[in-house]
């Protein structure tokens, strides 16, 4: 005699996924918080956005504190209260860069224009309407400084995590030390360093090139540790396998590691140009800063957008601040650029 069972489906579940029940939960929090705070600012001594804020957070999280006991239990405490601080602290690194963004997008927008980047400063003046000329040799600027101080950083950046990584001399604990030495070294001190020892006792002169240099001397360190990073993330079963295939150390680390690590070698020179890329201050001493186109980064005064900003800044028009407005948001849309692409970059697998 057979019989036949019934069967039943069984649905895969998320535990960890927040149910209606959870969300509705969630939301009634937040809007009794609101109400609780804007009650909070309305009849005790709170005041201001600050006091709103503050007397939201201590509601919400007295109120999450209360729904998660009374669902999980009293062990419920310390997890509510713990995970109410995290939201906190995000809310708070999140709220400052989301301003800075909202602000520079509203002013910067307004002196957008197509002359902006197909003109120069040397026929118009900060203090002409916004409609007369443009920042395109400071963006022409911008881009040769990066292009030189990636080609003078980016190999010796690698070079050095190499030998940190693969070679390990005797060496190793100095160089070490040194490049997170530089790591913190004030970007003005870079640019003096260049005015004083190159500017003033060699034939290059103030140009694009002596930038770069200080700007290089800024970008080594992010390039060397992130570098370094990304190399200790390959296993150590390819370098064994390139070395028990008889390959010699240096065919093994530049057939087998480096490729291995392509993406974040990538993501590193992204992540130093991107370090460099707002950097004012060593470009005041370096530089010059012209108003005129100039192709030929080693003769005559340049011109980069941080400079461009600080020089509108400095006089303190209704005009020449719409115009850093304006170069802040075209330098802030290419590191935001640059940033993501490292991101995206960073996040692929190695293969």
């Amino acid at each position: 005699m057979t019989t036949t069972a019934n069967v039943i489906e069984v649905k895969p579940r998320k535990p960890w996924k927040a149910t209606p029940t959870d969300r509705a939960t969630t939301a009634f929090v937040l809007l009794m918080g609101l109400v609780i705070a804007a009650a909070a600012v309305k009849f005790t001594g709170l005041s201001g956005k600050l006091g709103f804020v503050f007397a939201f957070v201590i509601a919400a999280t007295a109120l999450e504190v209360f729904f998660s006991i009374r669902k999980y239990g009293r062990k419920a405490l310390g997890d509510s209260i713990a995970t109410s601080l995290i939201y906190v602290g995000a809310t708070a690194t999140f709220l400052p860069v989301a301003s800075i963004l909202l602000i520079t997008l509203k002013n910067g927008v307004k002196g957008l224009r197509w002359n902006l980047f197909t003109t120069d400063m040397f026929n118009a003046s900060f203090l002409d309407p916004i409609g007369n000329g443009g920042l395109l040799h400071a963006l022409i600027g911008t881009l040769l400084l990066i292009v030189i101080a990636m080609i003078l950083s980016v190999p010796m950046g690698i070079m050095t995590a190499l030998y940190l990584t693969e070679i390990r001399g005797k060496g190793s604990n100095l160089i070490q030390f040194v490049v997170q030495a530089m790591s913190g070294v004030p970007s003005v001190v870079a640019g003096l360093f260049i005015f004083t020892s190159v500017i003033l006792i060699t034939p290059l002169k103030t140009s694009a090139a002596a930038g770069a240099l200080a700007l290089t001397i800024l970008m080594i360190p992010t390039v060397t540790r992130t570098s370094q990073e990304v190399l200790l993330l390959v296993p150590g079963d390819l370098r064994e396998a390139g070395l028990a295939m008889g390959a010699t150390q240096w065919k093994t680390v530049a057939t087998i590691v480096v490729p291995a690590a392509r993406n974040g070698l990538i993501t590193a020179t992204i992540l130093g140009v991107a370090r460099i890329a707002g950097e004012t201050a060593p470009l005041i001493f370096t530089i010059g800063g012209a108003d005129k186109l100039n192709l030929n980064p080693f003769k005559d005064y340049q011109s980069a957008l941080p400079f461009y900003v600080w020089k509108g800044l400095t006089l303190g028009t209704p005009e020449s601040i719409q115009r850093s407005w304006s170069a802040i948001l075209i330098l802030l849309i290419l590191v935001l650029a640059l940033f993501t692409t490292a991101r995206t970059l960073g996040g692929r697998r190695m293969k």
